[in-house]
């Protein structure tokens, strides 16, 4: 099993910078793909970013690209994503997760074994 929790999120103003984090532990594999996905209220669970632990590819949607970056941690076991440019759609519960079995990068949330708890994030205007 691989456990997942996320952190850092919180309260901020448009335009404003956030950094989740997103915590593997448990089983550990030599490489798969992580994602970041994102939920609004009545709205379904959308992709937002994902990276390769091997190498590093990373891929976004369009929505996100030129202000996140996702990036990995190899020695500390984690994923982050750092959140520039904030606006009020980007008001979401953000979810970490993880899938060894490929490492293709996919926005397919079924193409995910792994997820986290979920981190609030809450842009005001």
């Amino acid at each position: 099993q691989v456990q997942l929790v996320e952190s850092g999120g919180g309260l901020v103003q448009a335009g404003g910078s956030l950094r989740l984090s997103c915590l593997v532990s448990g089983r550990t594999f030599s490489d798969y793909r992580m994602g970041w996905f994102r939920q609004a209220p009545g709205k379904e669970r959308e992709f937002v970013a994902a990276i390769r632990w091997s190498g590093g590819s990373t891929y976004y949607a369009d929505s996100v690209k030129g202000r996140f970056t996702i990036s990995r941690d190899n020695a500390k076991n984690a994923v982050h994503l750092q959140m520039n440019s904030l606006k009020p759609e980007d008001t979401a519960v953000y979810y970490c997760a993880a899938d060894p079995r490929g490492v293709l990068l996919t926005v397919r949330l079924s193409s995910y074994t792994y997820w986290g708890q979920g981190t609030q994030v809450t842009v005001s205007s």
